[in-house]
């Protein structure tokens, strides 16, 4: 009887042991993992000017931190130190093992940038720049409906709408704040002059961008070309019918669009033709301020003389 409780207190000597090189061990695993993810993160907040969301964060990782914490209090009431002499071996090991992946271009692209680089290239670049033949570019687009309908469009920029719903209505009329006549509101007008071009082997393809009126209660109309960011519609009907598409079937909707506003924001600013014609505009639909109001506050900053510009042209 008591070489069968000797044994059991060896077995549960190695357990312990056992037990609590586990721990430490996913303590080392956690930190070293998270580490080149963290400085991504990092580099992304101070360079690209990307908001660190730790609430989605802690939210995806929930399961993680729960280990981590676990381990981390067995070390602790073990009277253990939380990092042995062998945590530094591991980190510099493990950074020699993935030495390249720092110079490695991703294989694969994210769904939000490839979202952003066809937009790009299968639209923005064929409404902003001149060809040089057929279409005189977007800014001398604006003059000329100007001229025609003897208005100004105070700012000639392509007003882009990213909405965090993902919802696009036809109208952006939609936007506007039902019998609150105090706020400004959304009004379509007449669409800026059709571009023609041959694309892809369709002969003529017709593109065209929409105007609006802002109208206001205490001044005159402000007008502007504005439209929904049209892969933020698709990306809204992929999610809507789901059962169509299983590959992204846990598609983070935020993450896409915080790729796709990012990607086309750095693609625009590198562009000769496209830099300071086109202005990106996240709309949150849950937020105090209506679309209207959004878009007069981005001209505002943009042109904060917008309401002598009118005159100044004439």
């Amino acid at each position: 009887m008591a070489g069968l409780n000797e044994t059991h207190i060896t077995l549960l000597r190695v357990l312990f042991v056992l037990g609590i090189t586990i721990a430490r061990y996913i303590v080392y695993f956690i930190l070293v993992r998270v580490s080149r993810p963290a400085a991504v993160m990092a580099y992304d907040a101070l360079h690209n000017n990307a908001v660190l969301d730790f609430s989605r964060l802690v939210e995806k990782q929930r399961n993680t931190i729960v280990l981590f914490v676990v381990s981390s209090l067995v070390l602790y009431y073990s009277k253990l130190k939380l990092f042995g002499e062998d945590f530094v071996s591991l980190f510099v090991a493990y950074l020699l093992l993935h030495r390249d992946e720092n110079n490695r271009k991703p294989s694969t692209v994210t769904y939000g940038v490839g979202m952003a680089c066809s937009y790009f290239e299968g639209y923005l670049n064929h409404v902003i720049p001149s060809d040089g033949y057929r279409f005189v570019g977007f800014q001398e687009n604006i003059s000329n409906y100007e001229n025609y309908h003897s208005i100004v469009f105070p700012v000639r920029r392509l007003f882009v709408v990213i909405t965090k719903s993902l919802f696009c209505p036809p109208d952006l009329k939609f936007f506007n704040r039902e019998n609150r006549p105090d706020l400004p509101s959304l009004d379509a007008c007449e669409s800026l002059p059709r571009i023609t071009k041959d694309v892809a082997g369709v002969k003529n393809r017709e593109y065209k961008n929409s105007a609006y009126m802002i109208r206001r209660p205490d001044g005159p109309p402000v007008y502007l070309a504005v439209e929904c960011a049209t892969p933020i519609h698709t990306l809204y009907n992929v999610v809507k019918n789901r059962q169509l598409y299983s590959e992204i079937d846990n598609i983070d909707k935020k993450e896409v669009i915080d790729d796709f506003t990012r990607t086309l924001t750095n693609v625009i600013d590198k562009s000769e033709d496209c830099r300071g014609k086109c202005e990106l505009v996240y709309f949150d639909t849950d937020s105090d301020k209506c679309l209207a109001e959004v878009l007069l506050d981005k001209i505002r900053a943009i042109e904060p003389n917008f309401e002598n510009i009118s005159r100044e042209r004439d």
